[in-house]
């Protein structure tokens, strides 16, 4: 699913126009990315948690000419999946079921 079809998708269950199931995605996305930025942890119970990792900074080589470099530090998105996720995944043998209970 990307970001369009949930749009659809919020739009044909909530009895909205698309024009507003984009607003409130947008709305959740704008949020969990501020969050983030600020050092912020998101938890979405039976999904999974993001929360953002830092890196120190390393001695790494060009691959290209094997050149030592300095990796500066830096800080990456992180995603954990929930226990409830993965345990309802591990339990589907056939994925196309899935999207017919959906």
């Amino acid at each position: 699913m990307n970001k369009s079809e949930l749009i659809e998708r919020l739009a044909e269950r909530c009895g909205i126009n698309v024009m507003q199931a984009e607003e409130i995605v947008n709305l959740i996305y704008r949020k969990m990315r501020d969050t983030l930025v600020n050092g912020g942890r998101i938890e979405i119970r039976g999904f999974g948690s993001f929360v953002v990792k830092e890196y120190n900074s390393y001695q790494g080589r060009n691959p290209k000419t094997g050149e030592k470099i300095s990796v500066p530090p830096k800080k990456l998105p992180f995603f954990k999946v929930g226990k409830e996720l993965k345990e309802r995944i591990d339990k589907v043998e056939d994925p196309t079921a899935v999207a017919a209970t959906s």
